[in-house]
């Protein structure tokens, strides 16, 4: 059963990770969650108070600030009192009141159904949520808590909540490097998901428990007289491998506890690097080192700051035994990870002063998309958190159905392109929505983890031209037109004769004369319409003009009638067709001029669907620069030279733009980046691949493209490549 903390041991143990906390603050927290949770019980029939207690407890005991064991204690206030964030900020600001949202947020997905292909995209969205990623340890608090407690629910309960914490919570403990929570969670969800395994591997190990024991410590013992002998101070300790860990070995190996000879590991923990390689010198110089089961991860951390040397070593009669060395500072990243940044204020360990950060080298998480340079003095911890609270995934949402399904939409997308993802039928007859079951217009944007919920009625007279508009996904908008091709088929046929009629009118053709099945089979062959009916309705909606039909049909017809003057007609409805539109070879349209010389800017490289403006240069023509160029201020300084551009739509003109592709080297890196554009069928002008010393591979690639759209498909799956962890288009 879990230690049911009180507030004086959270404060008891702020203490001692800072010399002079705001202790205030903490006890304000507490007297307020205490208050506004009253009589309020759990299902153990225990007060509420205890759950918030023992979450800022976990909290504090990672080294996070006051702030964040304040939000940790009013982390359930919003959700399940009458509090509003507006009454919380009032008492506590802004930064505290973020959090409390931020998890509460979280919480509306609570238990949500996780299929197997959905778990990557659960946690992309945590972490996309999480602007602030102290709202994720908070979470993982909270969940860690509840399963210490999860003996007072319903077995379908515990089971369910245990599949969702091993699939969900136990792995982005391990991306954020919350090595302790993450073996609790495991071996807390092993304890319900397999009752009768867990019995008898806690039984099996506590039959030889006392043999093992004394293994280690004769090992320990001799190991702590050779490094002092060597002059190396360090702390020499022993510790079982966690049930699960033990466990999946056994599955993945197949064998029996009897076969499992690692069962304990020994951690070495020294002063310096430099001791670090010393005391490895030391127990290889005792023991004989396993092969291939050497790992340096101090010269080349993971990618959650992780850093150790670990060694498998033969004892007597040959029995395995693991040996992880590292610095206390690497210990305390081990241990708590990301939250061990925030340790690092105005402690004092040992004969180490003042303020101190981990002394990592360049560090590269890939979840974050950014490059974070630990070695950098952080003098205060917020100094560091800003550099986390940043966008994550910027180019996708993600959101749910009411029923927990996680749908990925562009960013930007609204409740028109949810209703699309799910059916078009629900698109069609869509008549409203509601956001976190508040009613609201149907071109809202859409958050990440918001829960949207699509209104419909038979009734329903369809979709609007509008919406075209608004929605983001390319399945939204084929899937609108298709409905208006289709329901509206008579009036767009009515259309589409209309504009036939109207054309050859206008460059004087008889209508008998030229839809002949001579001139008109080609046509629809040539387009791929079954009938004339399609090709009527594809004019009447848009989709195809009246001169390009006409024009293939004049060119058979010209076939036959050489010398007849309706010929000339061609050219007339060719040259007609071209004056209404003349792009610059660029495929950009200056508005008010023809005949412009148009130039890219290099300094953006603007692709069709970026925004753009045009500025007027001395002799060179017009300049089009992207709308959000580091350029565009000094430009706009300039009004009299902005000019109207826009991209033409019309012509396929293809661009030249370059990607740059961070990853963590390895073998068949560049082969797969290259394969990936390939399935893209994107063109390839260049690539130039280099490795820095941190082992860390920078891939630029000079792409031919025809869109913006084509070009963040090509991301898209360019970031799917494994160890790709950083994706940019070049500026």
């Amino acid at each position: 059963m879990t230690k049911n903390y009180i507030i004086k041991d959270i404060i008891d143990r702020v203490k001692k990770n800072k010399r002079w906390p705001d202790t205030k603050i903490i006890q304000k927290a507490y007297n307020y969650a205490l208050v506004h949770h009253g009589d309020q019980v759990r299902k153990s029939g225990e007060p509420y108070m205890i759950h918030p207690t023992n979450v800022a407890y976990t909290i504090a005991e990672l080294g996070l600030d006051e702030k964040t064991i304040c939000a940790a204690l009013l982390h359930d206030v919003i959700e399940d009192t009458d509090v509003t964030n507006e009454d919380l900020e009032k008492e506590f600001g802004k930064e505290i009141t973020d959090m409390v949202d931020g998890v509460t947020k979280l919480k509306k997905i609570q238990y949500a159904t996780i299929e197997e292909n959905q778990v990557e995209n659960y946690r992309k969205m945590f972490l996309a949520m999480g602007k602030d990623i102290r709202v994720i340890i908070i979470k993982l608090a909270d969940r860690l808590h509840n399963m210490r407690t999860l003996q007072y629910l319903k077995k379908d309960r515990q089971i369910a909540i245990s599949q969702e914490t091993m699939q969900l919570y136990a792995p982005l403990a391990n991306r954020l490097g919350l090595y302790s929570i993450k073996w609790e969670l495991e071996d807390l969800g092993f304890q319900y998901l397999y009752p009768t395994e867990f019995k008898e591997l806690v039984k099996g190990i506590e039959q030889k428990r006392e043999e093992r024991l004394k293994f280690i410590e004769k090992i320990m013992a001799d190991i702590r007289v050779q490094l002092k002998k060597q002059h190396i101070e360090a702390e020499v300790t022993g510790r079982a491998k966690h049930l699960y860990s033990i466990y999946r070995k056994m599955q993945r190996d197949n064998k029996t506890l009897d076969q499992i000879y690692d069962l304990f590991a020994l951690r070495i923990i020294v002063n310096s690097v430099k001791d670090c390689y010393a005391a490895l010198g030391v127990v290889h110089e005792m023991y004989n080192p396993m092969p291939g089961r050497f790992k340096d991860y101090i010269a080349v951390p993971k990618t959650n700051m992780y850093q150790s040397i670990h060694t498998t070593l033969l004892g007597e009669k040959g029995t395995p035994f693991e040996v992880q060395i590292r610095t206390w500072d690497m210990h305390r990243i081990a241990e708590y990870g990301i939250a061990a940044h925030w340790a690092y204020k105005e402690a004092n360990y040992g004969s180490r002063k003042g303020q101190k950060v981990v002394n990592v080298q360049e560090d590269k998480l890939a979840w974050l998309r950014e490059t974070l340079e630990w070695q950098q003095e952080m003098q205060d911890p917020q100094q560091f958190l800003e550099t986390l609270k940043t966008e994550l995934f910027e180019d996708e949402v993600y959101v749910f159905t009411p029923k927990g399904t996680i749908k990925v939409l562009p960013r930007g997308s609204t409740p028109i392109d949810f209703a699309y993802s799910i059916h078009a039928e629900i698109g069609n007859h869509m008549v409203g929505a509601k956001i976190n079951s508040k009613m609201v217009p149907i071109i809202t944007q859409i958050k990440n983890g918001d829960i949207v919920e699509i209104l419909t009625s038979d009734n329903s007279k369809g979709p609007s031209m509008d919406w075209l508009k608004f929605v983001k996904s390319s399945s939204a908008k084929n899937k609108i037109q298709q409905w208006f091709k289709r329901e509206r088929k008579t009036e767009n046929i009515e259309k589409g004769k209309e504009a036939i009629e109207k054309e050859l009118k206008r460059i004087g053709i008889d209508h008998a004369d030229i839809f002949k099945n001579e001139y008109i089979n080609p046509m629809l062959e040539r387009y791929n319409f079954k009938n004339l009916d399609e090709m009527y309705v594809s004019v009447g909606f848009g989709a195809m003009s009246a001169t390009k039909v006409i024009a293939r049909m004049l060119i058979e017809y010209r076939k036959e009638h050489k010398e007849d003057p309706i010929e000339d007609k061609l050219e007339e409805l060719q040259i007609n067709k071209t004056k209404k539109v003349k792009p610059s070879n660029s495929g950009i349209i200056v508005k008010g001029i023809d005949n412009c010389l148009v130039k890219l800017s290099k300094c953006c490289n603007p692709l069709p669907g970026d925004e753009i403006i045009g500025y007027i240069t001395k002799g060179r023509g017009v300049s089009v620069h992207r709308k959000d160029c580091v350029n565009i201020n000094d430009l706009l300084k300039e009004e009299n030279r902005i000019i109207e551009v826009e991209w033409y739509n019309q012509e396929k003109v293809t661009y030249t733009v370059e990607v740059e592709v961070f990853a963590n080297d390895r073998n068949g890196l560049l082969a797969d980046i290259i394969q990936k554009i390939n399935e893209a069928k994107a063109k390839i002008l260049g690539v130039n691949a280099r490795v820095s010393r941190e082992r860390i591979a920078i891939t630029e690639v000079t792409l031919e493209v025809d869109s913006l759209e084509s070009l963040n498909k090509i991301m898209k799956e360019l970031r799917k490549v494994d160890s790709v962890y950083e994706v940019n288009r070049k500026k």
